[in-house]
């Protein structure tokens, strides 16, 4: 078969395509050429040759089939980090009813806890935000928290959470509760403090502010269930708030006792009753196993029973049997044991531990005190509203003097380059880890002064550009 022989085909038509003349007649092919020696087969070989001379002629030298052996320079232009511009993203204000959104606090199973100031009363509030979607993905969701709304309703303590105010939007399908503002959890706090644990006085005060509050919810026939230090909450007056009631449970106040048929909660925290599968317990007997449990943790940094997974635990926890440091001296180690006793019957009651002398007590002064564990590096639990309501009703001022913040960079930039905001970075690390120095060192002494170099965190950027090369777009 000739060449022009190949070259006929059918248009999308039927038609016949007609070859094309000796002349270099082009009109009818199917693509156009500028002759018809472009017309011919591709040889490998001279193809390679081409692009090898042309590779030799640029300075590209060595290449072979190793990749590694190529200089990615000659491929890639250098761009300097000062070429690189951020655009900073201003905060958006946003505002629900007479609430005034503020940033992220905690995400938990069922929802988000963010923080909101009431802009009737100006008081700092936190808002558990539930969308319906996921509430309908876990089971009893739902029930679980309007029954936790029908018990809050109820309870009005120093040291119990307070329910502020519950309102829906069915545009987005969320459930809004608005609560008491607390800056962090005891759990945090333990978290960050020396070995784990509390020292003796600052324990004594958080126990004894729980005992208040679980004497308050059993005389209104509640059981907590859930008892730990992740549910026990602080102001910054370092007031204890029992929060968290998602698996409490409520008695008539005619009922002849407080028997449960239904064991909730952290597995480290159930009593032994539980762990061993009893179809009923008493309900109040557990809120004191679990306040055993908790005032362990405190003062040891410890667990009284563990286990490799939950099976072992149980079985741990079933035998009753535990040990407690020997720096533990009584008064504190007779009021653990007897909190923590194997038989709900012999185990101490509410009012056996409120009388006890360590609660009624008073232990020698610590030469520290653990303080609340700061949030996105804020020692000082600043207001995450203001900053939105700043950039929502002082815009920037061109004929203003330019003031920089403690990070080095400006307070009303709206462009900042990469090596800018990369030494920004770094200042504000030095200062936060400056900061957290000199507020360890409060902690090691007597007195109670605290270090002024507080780091504020960075503004959010959004988009990236790059500026003085023609070849890239804004991403």
């Amino acid at each position: 078969m000739s060449e022009n022989e190949n070259l006929t085909d059918r248009n999308g038509s039927g038609d016949i395509m007609e070859p094309a003349s000796e002349n270099g007649d082009t009109r009818n092919r199917i693509f156009s050429v500028d002759s018809a020696e472009e017309l011919k087969p591709i040889n490998a070989a001279e193809n390679a040759e081409i692009w090898l001379k042309k590779f030799e002629e640029t300075g590209l030298s060595g290449v072979d089939d190793d990749l590694e052996t190529v200089n990615i320079a000659n491929f890639f232009h250098r761009v300097d980090s000062d070429q690189i511009i951020y655009n900073m993203k201003k905060k958006r204000l946003k505002v629900i009813g007479k609430y005034v959104m503020g940033d992220l606090l905690g995400e938990g199973a069922y929802g988000k806890v963010k923080e909101m100031m009431d802009s009737e009363t100006l008081c700092r509030r936190a808002v558990k935000i539930f969308k319906d979607k996921k509430l309908k993905r876990i089971p009893n969701g739902e029930q679980s928290v309007i029954k936790e709304i029908n018990m809050l309703k109820k309870l009005c303590h120093k040291n119990v959470i307070r329910l502020i105010d519950v309102f829906r939007i069915e545009e987005k399908k969320k459930l809004y509760i608005v609560m008491e503002f607390c800056v962090g959890s005891l759990q945090a706090m333990l978290d960050s403090a020396p070995g784990k644990k509390l020292p003796p006085r600052q324990a004594q005060e958080y126990f004894n502010q729980l005992i208040d509050g679980l004497e308050y919810l059993h005389g209104q026939r509640v059981v907590h269930k859930d008892i730990k230090p992740g549910n026990l909450l602080l102001t910054l007056e370092e007031q204890l708030k029992i929060s968290d009631f998602g698996v409490a449970e409520t008695f008539d106040f005619f009922a002849k006792d407080d028997t449960c048929y239904i064991g909730q909660g952290s597995p480290a925290f159930q009593p032994p009753e539980i762990a061993n599968g009893s179809e009923s317990f008493a309900g109040f007997k557990v809120d004191i196993w679990s306040s055993g449990v908790t005032l362990y943790n405190f003062v040891t940094g410890l667990y009284p029973f563990e286990g490799n997974n939950i099976f072992r635990l149980f079985e741990s926890i079933g035998k009753g049997i535990f040990t407690i440091p020997k720096e533990i001296e009584d008064p504190l180690r007779d009021l653990i044991l007897g909190m923590l006793r194997k038989d709900p019957e012999e185990r101490f009651t509410l009012q056996q531990v409120k009388q006890h002398p360590w609660v009624n007590a008073n232990p020698p002064a610590s030469d520290y005190r653990v303080l609340i564990p700061p949030i996105k590096n804020d020692i000082w639990h600043n207001m995450t509203i203001l900053p939105y309501l700043c950039d929502h009703y002082y815009e920037n001022d061109s004929n203003s003097e330019a003031s920089y913040d403690e990070c080095g960079m400006l307070d009303d930039a709206e462009y900042i380059t990469e090596r800018e905001l990369n030494a920004a970075i770094e200042n504000h690390k030095r200062s936060a880890g400056h900061s957290n120095g000199n507020a360890q060192k409060s902690n090691q002494s007597s007195t109670s002064s605290s270090t002024k170099n507080r780091g504020r965190k960075k503004r959010p950027i959004s988009c990236m550009a790059v500026r003085n090369m023609c070849m890239c777009k804004q991403s």
